[in-house]
Order: structure tokens, then C-alpha cells, then sequence
């Protein structure tokens, strides 16, 4: 593949990139996405970081801090122009992207999940579950009471959209000695 000489090529790459991260439709990081990108066709690691820069310079995508990574999401931009040149990706790669990446999109998302679930006991009383997995690994698990199943689907719908807000802060609390935690308190209401 030349970078500077095979336009076509260069629009696939490009449309293929906006193309799995519509799939997807969540943020993800550099490294998630390429391989990604990998497990769908051979791609060049500079090339395919020539063609983020891109992308974000025209704003298809966005690249931002999500907690302590940086990750890519499609924009509103992206997705009209991926509507309109989706036929430039060859069948056989939106095939591809549709039939093999499904095993690895799994893989990267079980590596880094946030999972919530909840458990009815009886018609007014739940346990819901809270965790977050890294690596297939359980580093952070918390389980509370609902006396109401809206309760219970509020926590879990909390939890799937602020978990990397609500974990760093019960950590501190966890690590913080409470006269801290109080003087905290304190100062904030004084």
C-alpha cells in the first residue's frame, strides 16, 4: 500500500475505520481499534495512525480522555460521511467486519467491562450487583439493596454510565481515614 499514491486504498482504510467504529458505537482506545482494524484487514501501524489524525483533523471522529486512556468515537460528521461513501468499502470487508470481529470486539470488551445486574429476591426487594472487570479480572465489586425494581434499574443504568466517576471516589473514601473524609465535609459546607 503507498500512502501517496493509491487514493482508493486510502478511502477504504478511512471508511473502514469509520465504518467499525459505528459498529461498535462506544468509545474506544488506539490499541482496541487496531486491532480491530487487524482482525478485518492488514493494515500498517503508521499508516493506520495517519489515517486517525486525519479522520480527527475533519472531525469524522473525535479523540478524547475517557478517564486515564485516550479513545476515538465516531462524530455526527462521521456518520453522514460514512453514509454516503459506505459503498467504496468492498462487500467482502463490511462482511468481514460483520461475521470475524464480532469474537474480537469481545475479547477487548472483556477486558476492560463494566457490568451491572440485579437479582430480584422478591416483588419489592433486589441485590444489585456493581463490577468492573479488567483483564478477565474482577478489580472492583459492589452489591446493594433496592426495595423497588425502578430502584434497582436506576442503580444498574448509574452505574453502566458513571462507574469510572462513582469507583475513584469510593476508593478515596476507602483510603482516607474518616476524620479527613469529615474535615472534607466540613470545609465543603462551611
Amino acid at each position: 500500500m503507498k500512502l501517496d499514491a493509491d487514493s482508493e486504498t486510502l478511502a477504504e482504510n478511512k471508511i473502514l475505520i469509520l465504518y467499525l467504529l459505528s459498529v461498535i458505537d462506544k468509545p474506544i482506545n488506539n490499541d482496541g481499534l487496531y486491532r480491530l482494524v487487524l482482525s478485518v484487514q492488514d493494515m500498517n501501524y503508521f499508516y493506520f495512525q495517519q489515517f486517525l489524525l486525519d479522520l480527527e483533523n475533519n472531525k469524522y471522529i473525535v479523540n478524547y480522555k475517557n478517564e486515564e486512556e485516550e479513545v476515538y468515537e465516531l462524530t455526527e460528521s462521521g456518520k453522514s460521511t460514512l453514509d454516503l461513501t459506505i459503498d467504496i468499502l468492498p462487500g467482502i470487508i463490511k462482511r468481514r467486519v460483520d461475521e470475524s470481529f464480532k469474537g474480537e470486539l469481545k475479547e477487548i470488551q472483556n477486558e476492560n467491562a463494566i457490568r451491572a445486574e440485579f437479582i430480584p429476591l422478591s416483588e419489592t426487594e433486589f441485590i444489585v450487583k456493581c463490577k468492573i472487570i479488567e483483564n478477565n479480572i474482577v478489580i472492583f465489586e459492589i452489591q446493594s439493596f433496592a426495595t423497588s425494581r425502578e430502584q434497582a434499574i436506576r442503580i444498574v443504568k448509574n452505574w453502566e454510565r458513571n462507574s469510572m466517576v462513582i469507583y475513584p471516589n469510593v476508593l478515596k473514601m476507602l483510603n482516607e481515614d474518616i476524620e479527613e473524609i469529615e474535615e472534607e465535609r466540613i470545609d465543603g459546607n462551611g
